[in-house]
Order: C-alpha cells, then sequence, then structure tokens
C-alpha cells in the first residue's frame, strides 16, 4: 500500500514512525513533513491545504490512502474534494469530511451536538456582533473565572480564560467588534468554568463502529507547574492514572456512545479519529472540546502504544470494516517530554543547530519543527522536537525520557522538567 501522510509536526513523525513498521506498506510520503519524517518515508513539498497539488501528487505516485493529520485540510474539506472527483474518488481519506470536521471547526456547532445529544458539557451560550449586550448579560450570571471562545480555528489562540468580569467584556468586545482572531470570532462562546483535571481521550471511527485508543494527558503551560501562557503543548503522558475502568466507563457511556451515534444520527459519515478533551469534575467526565483529528502531543504517547499495524485500522475506516478489526496496546507507559525555543510561544529564532540526535537509542526522538541542511538538522518551528520513552510506570518513563532530551542540545533550547508532575504518584 501506498500511503500519504499530510503535516509537519511531531503527530506526523509518529504516525509517519509508526505506518514505516507496517508489514503492509511499500511507500510512504509525507507532506511536507520534517527532518524526522525524511527518515520514516520521502517527504514532499506540498502544502496541506493545496488539495490540487495533493491531486496530481496522488495520482502520479498510486496513493491507496492518505492520512490528514492537521485540522486545517479537514475543515476546509479534503475528503468531500476526494469523494467528489472521480479520478481520485477510490483514495481512502482517513479524516471527517466538512460537516464532520465542524465538531472542531465550530465551537458553536459542538455545543449544540452535545446539547441535543444529551454529552456533559459545561453551561454554554453563543453571540455576535448584534447580540454583545446579551452576552454583557450572560456573563453577569456566571462565577469567574470567565471562559471566551472564537468558533472557529484560530490557530489555537481563539480560548480565552479571564479572571474579572471586567476583562472578560472587554475581550468580548475586542473579539466581536474589533475581529481580534478574524472571521473566526465573528460568533463568540462564553461558558461556564470547570474546575478539575483534564485528560484526552481518543477513537478511530468508520462511521458505524469505533475502536477507543489510549487515553493521555498533555501539559499546554510553558511554565513548570502549569504556569505562564498557553502552547501547543509541552509534553504528555500515558496511560492517565486517575482514568479508573469507572471513570473511563463512564466516558465511553455518557460521551463515546452518545458522539457516534449522534453523528450518524445527524447524517453525518464521520471517518476518522475523534479527539474528546475531557475534564474530570469530582469524577465525572464533560467535553470541554471535540476535536477532528489526533492530538499533539498525545499523538506521541497514544501511537508508541498501538501495538496492532495501523495500515490495519485504517483500511477497517477506508471499507467501514472496523469492528472486525483487533486492537491491541501496550501495556508499558510511555512519556514524552517536548524541547522548544527559547522565547515560545512569543518571538523565537529558528535556523538553531540541533546536535545530539543520534546519541539516543533508547528512546524515540519525534520531530515537531525542524528541517534538514545536508546533514545537519535545524530548528525550524516552536516547538523543535521531543523524545518519548517507555516504562513500566510513568515515573520510569519521564525518567528516561529526561535522561536522554537532557543529550540534545540547540541554541535557546528550553523543556519542562515537571511533565506528569501532577499524576506520577498515581502511577507507581
Amino acid at each position: 500500500m501506498n500511503v500519504l501522510v499530510l503535516g509537519s509536526g511531531g503527530r506526523e513523525h509518529a504516525f509517519a514512525w509508526k505506518i514505516a513498521r507496517s508489514s503492509q506498506i511499500d511507500k510512504l510520503f509525507i507532506a511536507p513533513g520534517n527532518a524526522g519524517t525524511a527518515q520514516e518515508g520521502t517527504n514532499v513539498d506540498l502544502a496541506v491545504d493545496d488539495f490540487d497539488g495533493i491531486k496530481a501528487f496522488c495520482l502520479a505516485e498510486k496513493i491507496d490512502s492518505v492520512l490528514v493529520g492537521p485540522e486545517v485540510p479537514l475543515v476546509l474539506g479534503i475528503a468531500d474534494y476526494f469523494e467528489a472527483d472521480s479520478e481520485i474518488s477510490h483514495i481512502a481519506i482517513i479524516g471527517p469530511n466538512k460537516a464532520a470536521a465542524q465538531l472542531e471547526g465550530s465551537k458553536d456547532f459542538s455545543k449544540r451536538f452535545m446539547k441535543k445529544y444529551n454529552i456533559p458539557t459545561a453551561k454554554y451560550a453563543t453571540f455576535t456582533k448584534d447580540t454583545i449586550e446579551e452576552g454583557y448579560k450572560f456573563l453577569e450570571t456566571l462565577k469567574p473565572p470567565y471562559v471566551l471562545k472564537a468558533d472557529g480555528l484560530a490557530a489555537g489562540k481563539g480560548v480565552l480564560i479571564l479572571p474579572t468580569i471586567e476583562e472578560a467584556k472587554l475581550e468580548l468586545k475586542d473579539m466581536l467588534e474589533d475581529a481580534k482572531f478574524g472571521d473566526a470570532s465573528s460568533r463568540v462562546v462564553i461558558e461556564e468554568f470547570l474546575k478539575g483535571i483534564e485528560l484526552s481521550v481518543f477513537i478511530v471511527t468508520d462511521g458505524q463502529s469505533y475502536k477507543k485508543l489510549p487515553e493521555a494527558k498533555d501539559y499546554k503551560r510553558i511554565g513548570e507547574g502549569d504556569t505562564g501562557l498557553n502552547t501547543g503543548g509541552m509534553g504528555a503522558v500515558s496511560p492517565v492514572p486517575f482514568a479508573t475502568q469507572g471513570f473511563m466507563d463512564k466516558i465511553e457511556n455518557q460521551i463515546i456512545i452518545p458522539t457516534v451515534k449522534g453523528l450518524k444520527k445527524e447524517g453525518i459519515d464521520y471517518r476518522g479519529f475523534i479527539f474528546f478533551g475531557i475534564i474530570n469534575v469530582k469524577n465525572d467526565p464533560y467535553v470541554i472540546e471535540y476535536n477532528c483529528r489526533m492530538g499533539d502531543p498525545e499523538t506521541e504517547v497514544v501511537i508508541p502504544r498501538l501495538k496492532s499495524d495501523i495500515i490495519e485500522l485504517f483500511e477497517g475506516v477506508a471499507t467501514q470494516t472496523l469492528s472486525e478489526r483487533d486492537v491491541e496496546f501496550d501495556s508499558r507507559s510511555a512519556a514524552t517530554v517536548m524541547m522548544v525555543s527559547g522565547g515560545y510561544p512569543d518571538a523565537y529564532e529558528k535556523e538553531k543547530t540541533v546536535t545530539g540526535i543520534n546519541s539516543i537509542h533508547d528512546s524515540l526522538v519525534f520531530h515537531s519543527g525542524t528541517k534538514k541542511d545536508g546533514p545537519t538538522v535545524l530548528s525550524a518551528g516552536g516547538r523543535v522536537l521531543c523524545v518519548t520513552s517507555y516504562g513500566k510506570n510513568i515515573e520510569k518513563a519521564l525518567e528516561l525520557s529526561y535522561n536522554n532530551i537532557g543529550k540534545i542540545s540547540f541554541d535557546k533550547a528550553y523543556y519542562r522538567k515537571d511533565i506528569g508532575f501532577d499524576v506520577v504518584d498515581e502511577s507507581k
């Protein structure tokens, strides 16, 4: 089988690493890829939203399946583009169509969906520029802090948590009247704040049945102790110690099953991954958000724990025979630590020489923002790479990741030294 992976981050490197180890893979391409994916297959200089270019490449290389890593091409409708074109409609797209991708592409859509199918989530209301006064009044019914979410995609920056009602009202005005996030904030969802501990839950579905993947917990804040600005993710662990069988059963029965059944009832043919951002509030799960793809850096601990052949799962999704496929997981824990550019998530410098990667043999190094200059690896993004390790528990996995990440260096490199700090004692 010939497979094309779309994307250039750590998530796509982890997928490429797994696909390259399938007994069914013939040729593997990654577009645009990074210095790490180039070790697993062939990088292709194509943008993820260049649908015409992707079509031409798929025809030229006789691609059988396209795995879509990031959300943008899904929300833009790459699955619909392929389905509507008789030349490429036979190629399996692993990722939902445009209607299904609204689960991530529109916060208002996802909240209305959850309300309709009684899926537990925070109390909310949606407002536009014309209803901003009602938005101010709704804020007054809530207790601080206040959660404001841009309805559309805002490159991970569209969610604000504000300590005072004065700040919340000012930000609501900035988002709606001053287009702080462009078209993404032409509608704003205001939510009740839920206090608890978060985890990420993943399934892959063919629209009829689904298979659960290992859960994970990621760490979004730049500073230790979960302080400072939000980032794309500074590390992750799997499994999650507080996610007991009883708690996971609640998630399955109250959230996963109603979601899959609800999509089917809505006439939405969802084929691909669903990410459930869950918050544990006094041992009850609530959905914070859906994503229409795998998370990053969670993929870098979830996919290494998948023992099954991933191409088998892709075939099950494409042919709606997922229920017949076996899914096996590695019983070991996995932990990943992200190494980022100094200054990230604000301004940072690129083109820094990365050294020490080749000295690591007992962990996996997944590249996030790198490129090759001859034999040299250079930084090319805010999140540069992460080190993933296995262990009999999270503490042992983290110990190995930290030991090995210390061997890698580039100018102004930074990583958090407390990933897993809030759950590590429970995992022993």
